[in-house]
């Protein structure tokens, strides 16, 4: 299946100059969706994932379901004020702005093996900031898996883990 071709893009979307990847017909497909988990979860079977970290808001939408197919368990990475426990905070920035990400401070344990998983990696600025965040815990992170990568921005580069996209654009 073609997953990209069900990927819509968007011009100036949420300011002028942003092309924006909108990923809700694919959501919208079922056999898409099947096919889109399954292939974010495929590189990392086996490799002793026990913890999920998905990023909002649409990296909430992969993550669980990931988790899943990994025998593991789901953590959110949320936009700050969103959780209701004691949580630890990573600011970044966005091709488009800042912002910052927050998980529980007791979200994932020392030594456990962790997997990120977003819809988009573009400049990596996000990804970077929940690599740091599960790295604040004491988490090992076993890679990043997203959706769409888009190439021509470099966000790989800025993460010191393996990384593993979808759809290359």
């Amino acid at each position: 299946m073609d997953l990209a071709s069900l990927i819509r893009e968007v011009p100036d979307f949420p300011k002028p100059g942003i092309r924006f990847k909108d990923i809700t017909p694919l959501l919208r497909d079922p056999r898409a969706l099947q096919e889109a988990v399954q292939a974010l979860a495929a590189p990392w079977r086996g490799q002793g994932v026990s913890a999920v970290l998905g990023i909002e808001a649409r990296g909430f939408v992969f993550a669980p379901a990931v988790a899943l197919a990994l025998s593991a368990g789901f953590v959110p990475a949320r936009k700050p004020g969103k959780l209701p426990c004691q949580t630890v905070q990573q600011r970044y920035g966005l091709e488009y702005g800042t912002d910052a990400l927050e998980v529980h401070a007791d979200a994932l344990r020392p030594g456990e093996r962790v997997l990120l998983i977003d819809d988009v990696l573009a400049t990596g600025g996000t990804l970077a900031a929940a690599c740091a965040l599960a790295g604040r815990l004491g988490a090992q992170v076993v890679g990043c898996g997203v959706l769409i990568e888009l190439c021509a921005l470099g966000g790989r580069q800025r993460l010191a883990v393996p990384v593993a996209s979808v759809i290359q654009a």
